[in-house]
Formats: structure tokens, sequence, C-alpha cells
């Protein structure tokens, strides 16, 4: 470009002076192109004197392959023009084919007007990475724009999977008061699963939510930026305006300075469909005819099929999360929110944990990793050990103080287990209990507190019976019937020897 200035001098000299292109370029010491650009803008021809060139040949084959075909490139023109004896540099050529090449004619595109509460335009918006810990993680804001009063919802984002996209929705419906009757996508990943032309299909799991709320998902035409402009121009107006120069130290911070703009700098801007509204304004006049929120809330946690290996941890976005030893070598879901992660075998949930966004750690539930250490001391246990620890629990502690002084824990293991069979297992639990207050317990205080129960309640002494570790009937269960149908029969007997 070149001043008003520049240019009257140039056509003065040109048409009063009567001077020449390339002196009038020498003089002003500016290029030649220059000077024929001025002149040819105020209309004023020039009288070029043509050279021969070695493309004159060749032009009518030069612009009818260029109509034919216009995205045709210089590089394989000039080998086809070659192929019939075309013998010039590629430089020239190249120019001659920029000057002959057919312009696309310029699209027109009507200005978009819309109802309010009608539409909203839905994007995400890439703004570089974030470090999480070990992770560089995607930071992506979700940006929602109701098309008639411009008001902006932003929510930044950790990624833009569709869980999250489904929940930036459910929060910016919350931030308007209501839900658009119609919003606009383009081909976004987290909401088109394919698109083929018009035929378009979105991911299930958005038809869910978008009958849920009751609006249409609507996508817009291929390389129609008319069509979502007012979204494209929000997340530009966030590049210019918010996130330079942004500090924060942590994503929820974020968000609370996203939040913040939205409701007092982006409302206040001046409503591009009336100069006379500013968006907060425009958004209030709007919100009343926006669909009323529903009643009950769409569920929008991410699920995934996990399957648990031998160790008591699932693999989820990088890092492990524990489970109950119970669960290995099972296929499990996983329920993941931006904040929770919850873990289920079926209906059944097994554990719930804090979401890391970090990679490669551990997160652990201390219940779990104690119940499966003492799941293994008790398989590293005596089979009798672990027969009485399960009937009496208190035989533990009993061992353990018995060992502590130097007792024979073998003889003792033996003689407990005998009253095990001559006694019930509530009984020995009692007597355990009872002979832990004692200074220094005995194995036979234990069978001391037994007998003493037994005299106490006017109970038949036991009839000792060891039964060998393999044998069968350890695992039957006998029901212990009551004896008054005997007390009847007696009663009878008597009354009959009684009569006269």
């Amino acid at each position: 470009m070149i001043s008003p200035q520049l240019r009257a001098h140039i056509v003065r000299l040109h048409t009063v002076e009567k001077w020449k292109v390339h002196p009038i370029a020498q003089h002003l010491g500016i290029h030649h192109a220059t000077v024929r650009s001025a002149l040819h803008r105020e209309g004023i021809s020039q009288e070029v004197q043509k050279r021969p060139s070695k493309t004159d040949p060749y032009l009518p084959f030069i612009k009818e392959s260029l109509a034919r075909y216009p995205d045709l490139t210089a590089a394989r023109l000039l080998q086809m023009v070659r192929e019939r004896g075309y013998v010039g540099g590629p430089s020239h050529f190249r120019a001659l084919c920029s000057r002959l090449r057919p312009r696309p004619t310029p699209e027109a595109f009507l200005r978009r007007q819309t109802l309010p509460g009608e539409e909203a335009q839905v994007d995400w918006g890439a703004f570089g990475k974030v470090l999480c810990g070990r992770a560089l993680r995607k930071l992506s804001a979700f940006v929602m724009v109701l098309s008639h009063s411009r008001m902006l919802y932003v929510r930044f984002f950790l990624g833009e999977s569709q869980s999250l996209f489904l929940q930036g929705h459910k929060l910016a419906f919350e931030f308007f008061g209501g839900v658009p009757r119609v919003l606009l996508y383009d081909n976004l990943k987290s909401a088109v699963l394919e698109r083929i032309g018009d035929a378009v299909r979105f991911h299930p799991g958005h038809w869910d939510f978008a009958m849920h709320h009751g609006f249409e998902p609507r996508p817009v035409a291929v390389r129609r930026g008319n069509e979502k402009g007012r979204v494209e121009r929000a997340i530009l107006y966030l590049r210019t305006s918010f996130f330079p120069a942004r500090t924060f130290g942590s994503l929820q911070e974020l968000n609370e300075q996203a939040l913040v703009f939205c409701n007092t700098e982006a409302a206040q801007r001046r409503c591009p469909d009336d100069r006379t509204l500013s968006v907060q304004q425009a958004w209030e006049l709007e919100k009343p005819l926006l669909l009323p929120l529903p009643a009950t809330p769409f569920p929008i946690e991410e699920r995934v099929e996990v399957r648990a290996g031998k160790t008591p941890y699932i693999r989820f976005d990088k890092n492990d999360y524990s489970i109950p030893h119970t669960a290995v070598r099972r296929t499990l879901v996983v329920l993941a929110s931006e904040d929770c992660v919850r873990i289920l075998d079926g209906t059944t949930e097994l554990a719930v944990h804090a979401r890391s966004f970090d990679q490669g750690t551990t997160i652990e539930n201390d219940a779990h990793i104690e119940a499966l250490r003492r799941e293994k001391r008790r398989a590293k246990e005596p089979a009798t050990l672990r027969r009485l620890t399960l009937a009496a629990p208190a035989a533990e502690d009993f061992f353990h103080l018995l060992a502590a002084r130097g007792g024979a824990l073998g003889p003792a293991l033996a003689r407990m287990e005998r009253l095990l069979d001559r006694y019930s297992a509530a009984e020995l639990q009692a007597a355990l209990v009872a002979a832990s207050d004692l200074p220094n317990p005995q194995i036979h205080d234990i069978q001391l507190l037994l007998d003493q129960r037994k005299r106490q309640l006017h109970l038949p002494p036991p009839i000792g019976l060891h039964l060998p570790d393999d044998s069968p009937l350890r695992a039957v269960s006998v029901t212990p019937h009551s004896l008054a149908s005997y007390d009847s029969i007696r009663s009878k007997k008597e009354d009959s020897h009684d009569a006269p």
C-alpha cells in the first residue's frame, strides 16, 4: 500500500509530465510494479511493449488446462508443456500460471438472525497443556454462547472426553437458567461419531442427553464458519481478553476466574443485535424463553470396563486405584467424574477414590491393603490355628501372649482344639475373653473357666470326642433338639400310675 500523496505524485508525473513507468520508479525509488498498480487503480491505461515469449505458442493449451482443472499445480502443468516442446525455465512459467489461473468467485453469506431462547452454539477451544504432577494434560475450554443475547459460559477441563463434554452442557444450562431449543455443533469428536456429507451420526449418549433435556442437536455445514461464527468469535475473545498473562494455581482457580469473567466483563459488552442493550440485559430478557431444566439430573459419569489382575488394583487413565482383594481377576466397571472414581462389580460399589490427573500414581484405600495382609497372614497359619481363630477370634490374642511369655504353643494348640470339640465356639470365645483379664492365663485356665460355666448352668459334663483333621464329620452341623417332649412323656406315665 502507498500513501495517497505518493499515488497522486505518480499520476501527475505520468499524465502531465509524460514520464514513462520506469523513470518514475527510478525517480521515486519504488518498484515499477508499484507504479503500474497505482496507475491501474486510477484507470490510466499504459502502453506496454510486449516482448515475444517462449510460452506464447502454449498459451491456449495452458488456459484450457487451467480452466478444466483449476487445482492443477504449476509443476505438473510445466511437465505437460515440456512434453509438448516447451524449453523455457520454471520461474517464468510459474509466474505465468499464477496470472492465468482462474480465481474462485467470492461467496457471500446471509447474516443469521435467531429468536430469543431458540439457539446456542457449542465448541471446544484448545489452550495448550498444563503439567499435573508428572502428566502433561491438555487444557481445553468448553464454550457455549446463546445466539441471541451472546451470553457466554466457559468451563476449563483437562481433556475433551464425552463425559466432560456433557458435564460442560449441564453446567452451562444451570448457569443460563434454562435450555436452548437447538444446539449447533461442528465435527466435534465428543458429539459426532461419523459424518459423510450431510449424513451425521451423533454419539448415542449425546442423543440420550439431548432427549433428557429436550433440545435438538444440529450439525452445521462443513467449512461454513458463518453458521457457528458466534462461538468461534467467543473463543477468539477468550484468547485475546481473558487467557493472556493469566496466572492460576489449579484448575479450580482458573474456572473461578472464568466464571467471574463471564459474569462481569463478558456480560457488560454491547449486544450486537441491539446496541441499546448490554449482553447481560439481553440475557435477562431471553432467560424466561429458555426451556426449563429437568427435574432429575442426567448421569454424566464416564463409564469404562476394566480387567482386574492378580493384584488388588485396576488401571484407569494412567493411574492405579485399589479394590478389595476379593474382586481380583474380574471385569469391573469404572464410573469416573471430574472429582471421583467409583469402581463397581455389577451393581455393588466396591471402592470410591478421589480422581487423580497425575500419571503413574497409586491411589489406595488402607482398608483394602490391610484386609489382604490379614488374609495372607491367615494363609500362613496352620489349619488348626485358622479353624480356632475363625471359631473363637480371641484365640489369636491368647497365642500371641503365650508366645511372648515363652510358652509351648504346640501342646496348647492341640488342647484348645479338643476343647473346641467338647464345647461350643461361643463358650470357648467367652472363656478366652474372661481369661484375658487374668495376669498370666494358661491353657488349663481356659478349661477351668469352661467347666465352671457348665457347673453354673447345671449342665451335664461334656463327652470328649476328638476328630482327625481330615474327618468329614467336622463339616457336619448338629442341631440340638428340645427335651420338653420327654418330660411330657414322663408326666403321662406318672399320672397313669397314680390313677385308681
